[in-house]
């Protein structure tokens, strides 16, 4: 079992058209509505190949009560644990050439008493001994930046490895608190983590080296188009595959980390999986997530220790 912990989900509104024009009326050609948020993303994801997955989230409004349940239809298990706020709904355009524009809502305010509750249903779940808690996406108003060190804090408690994939001053707040097994930033969170640009493989590596002697475990950096970093105590590879026509980028991470956390073997092959399940996510529409018939991890190519000297955009 795989516990997420999504402090800020949303319900995601994704609209395809065949071009944005800005200031006009803009038609859309179909609509999708899929739960959102990242944790939540890791268990539909992680649900979808078979992998038994739970999600804890905060929860208010219809539009909680439809986000539940269409996590239900999926096969995801829940625990929600109920707020006085609404949950918030994103808006995704994607537009025929694969650019994509998203719109995300800052989410209803959380106050201490729902922080409790929502921190106290995750122990209950730690307490039963799941392999993974992923900790995951924004923060919504009033939760404070120190959330996942809270959360980083009970699953060291019980033992449980904990995952994160956050961005901003909670990322850097958790890594330098240390403790956390796998941290998964893309490349510009990693580069606002080290505060400066990072443009090639050497300074990916460096940056995650960084992280990794703060007294943490595995970073696993996604490169968008360019695949995927991984870097340990022990080594570096990176993965990536032919290019694609993406239908849409979003959640495209999170089902990487996804199948990072769900594979098994050594650490070059993992990666192979991850990798893989984030390729098959680009070519669905909206943040649906890939069946293992969409999977192709013969398309995936894994170099050990890549050269430093490549830019990223040679990868």
């Amino acid at each position: 079992m795989i516990v997420t912990l999504t402090p800020n989900p949303s319900l995601d509104r994704a609209l395809d058209l065949d071009r944005l024009a800005l200031g006009e009326v803009n038609r859309a050609a179909a609509v999708h509505v899929h739960p959102g948020g990242k944790g939540i993303n890791v268990s539909r994801a992680l649900v979808a190949q078979g992998i038994a997955s739970l999600a804890v989230l905060p929860v208010g409004g219809a539009p909680g009560e439809q986000l539940v349940t269409l996590l239900a239809e999926q096969g995801v298990r829940t625990v929600p644990v109920p707020v006085v706020g609404p949950t918030r709904t994103n808006i995704t355009v994607v537009e025929h050439a694969g650019v994509t524009t998203k719109i995300n809502a800052p989410g209803t305010s959380l106050g201490l008493e729902e922080i409790d509750a929502l921190l106290a249903a995750v122990e209950e779940q730690l307490a039963g001994g799941p392999r993974w808690l992923v900790a995951a996406g924004s923060l919504p108003p009033g939760t404070g930046d120190a959330f996942f060190v809270r959360a980083a804090g009970l699953a060291d408690r019980y033992g449980v490895p904990l995952a994160l994939d956050t961005s901003g001053v909670p990322l850097v707040r958790a890594v330098r608190a240390g403790g956390l097994r796998v941290v998964k930033p893309n490349d510009d969170e990693l580069a606002e983590l080290a505060g400066g640009e990072l443009t090639t493989v050497g300074h990916v590596v460096e940056a995650a080296r960084e992280v990794i002697a703060a007294g943490n475990g595995d970073v696993l950096v996604s490169l968008g188009a360019h695949g995927a970093l991984l870097v340990t105590v022990t080594g570096t590879w990176w993965a990536g595959g032919p290019p694609l026509a993406a239908v849409s980028t979003v959640g495209a991470g999170d089902t990487t980390l996804a199948g990072y956390l769900g594979a098994t073997g050594s650490p070059a092959e993992r990666l192979r999986t991850a990798v893989a399940w984030g390729r098959a996510a680009v070519q669905l529409p909206g943040s649906a997530v890939p069946s293992p018939t969409d999977i192709d991890a013969g398309t995936v190519r894994v170099i050990d220790t890549p050269d430093p000297r490549l830019t990223l955009k040679e990868l």
